[in-house]
């Protein structure tokens, strides 16, 4: 018989909500760099009776920086002042209570330490709830894949994915993950941002009249995350400690970072574009070694079914040039950034997870974001593709493309060639 704690939602699954109210959470994380250790701040801070029991990650030594960081008061005091709920009010984190609270809810013994190429497998298997996916983007798929059949709830960075095969798997995995009821959030942030949502929503229900253009920028300084090669490197554990440079593993800027600005884009549309035509190259980036083979400027000019266009345009160049992340929609009545017609409201990185939670004990509406930012992800991959070949490609071919970058064998030795720039006229898209 059900307690009566438990009567105020209906409980269809145990995998879906573990309990009533504030029952006991408990996340792993998969991958522990600055943004996986940033994603398992954000959800601690934020909610209540959640614990994180299990850290994976293929190098130790980032696991336990990581680990180090997450239990030091001063590397959580910035958070002081943000708001969040307690007991269903506003509540302002003070410095005293995160430095007394946060290291007392990692939960994270030595057993639960687990590095290499199947530590994912391992935090999937522990007695974990949710499943925080925070690696390099080329293994998104894969480790998603792995969490909806072990019927975990999943926060996963975005992009979902580098090449065409594995965003399809994304996919397949994102409608099991619906059909299970599991929570999926991604860290595409802005759909979670007050100011953002309520101007998208007011642009859906006419306020600047119907849409006729919209416009995505991401231009700032480039990524690197490793400037220098150790000699013990492999040339696949060298290319995982400077990810962000090839391809395979990155997805070029496009993907990786302009995923925001177009995501919001398709968010207003409600759809994705059915062609593109885009260009770019690399005038900046060095052939070097540290600089991979990712362009450093992609320009994109997307067709969405209704015959409105995108105009997306990102770039990485030095540090003190001209920059400029942003979004603007043109309407028959108006025009709007898509943040000018809403207030803002709480750190929208901190509120992603408090609505995650909120979502899995079902204090809040059902999120599932894995097949809508999984297109987005695709449409970054187009335009890529586009660039890449010189050619038009529509979203039916990106969708049946066989262009699948992941490599078949995975060791920290492995020898990787890494591939030229890409060569609009040489370069062939699959």
């Amino acid at each position: 018989m059900a307690g009566a704690a438990s009567s105020a939602f209906t409980i269809v699954k145990p995998h879906q909500v573990r309990g009533a109210g504030k029952a006991l959470l408990k996340a792993g994380l998969i991958g522990c760099g600055g943004r996986g250790t940033q994603a398992a701040v954000d959800l601690l801070s934020g909610t209540e009776n959640v614990e994180l029991a299990a850290m994976g990650d293929l190098f130790e030594d980032r696991l336990e920086t990581s680990l180090k960081q997450l239990r030091n008061p001063k590397y959580v005091s910035y958070l002081a002042g943000q708001t969040v709920e307690r007991d269903g009010k506003p509540h302002q984190l003070t410095a005293e209570e995160l430095a007394a609270e946060l290291p007392k809810r990692i939960k994270v013994d030595p057993e639960h330490h687990f590095v290499g190429f199947e530590a994912y497998k391992k935090v999937i298997e522990s007695d974990v709830d949710i499943v925080l996916l925070c690696t390099p983007p080329g293994y998104r798929p894969m480790h998603f894949e792995a969490a909806v059949n072990a019927k975990k709830h999943v926060f996963a960075e975005k992009p979902f994915g580098t090449d065409p095969v594995g965003v399809q798997r994304f996919m397949a995995a994102a409608k099991k993950s619906e059909e299970l009821g599991l929570t999926v959030m991604s860290g595409a942030q802005r759909r979670f941002q007050q100011e953002y949502v309520q101007s998208v929503d007011k642009i859906k229900n006419g306020a600047i009249g119907d849409v006729v253009a919209t416009y995505a920028y991401w231009i700032g300084s480039p990524v690197i995350f490793q400037k220098q090669r150790l000699a013990k490197w492999g040339d696949m554990e060298w290319q995982h400690r400077a990810w962000y440079s090839f391809v395979w593993i990155c997805g070029d800027q496009i993907v990786e970072q302009h995923l925001h600005n177009i995501d919001v884009c398709n968010w207003v549309m409600g759809t994705h574009p059915v062609k593109v035509v885009a260009s770019g190259g690399a005038a900046w980036r060095p052939k070097e070694e540290i600089y991979g083979n990712i362009y450093d400027h992609i320009s994109a000019d997307f067709e969405y079914p209704n015959g409105v266009h995108m105009s997306s345009y990102c770039r990485q160049y030095p540090q003190g040039s001209y920059q400029n992340v942003s979004e603007l929609i043109v309407g028959s009545q108006g025009r709007s950034n898509c943040r000018d017609l809403g207030e803002k409201g709480a750190n929208p990185y901190m509120n992603e997870h408090i609505q995650m939670v909120r979502s899995i004990r079902g204090e809040g509406p059902h999120i599932n974001h894995g097949m809508a930012v999984a297109e987005s992800t695709m449409t970054c991959i187009l335009a890529r593709e586009s660039a890449y070949s010189g050619q038009q490609i529509t979203w039916d071919q990106i969708m049946a493309s066989q262009l699948d970058l992941m490599p078949k064998a995975f060791g920290y030795d492995l020898k990787m060639d890494e591939p030229p720039l890409p060569v609009p006229g040489q370069y062939k898209f699959i």
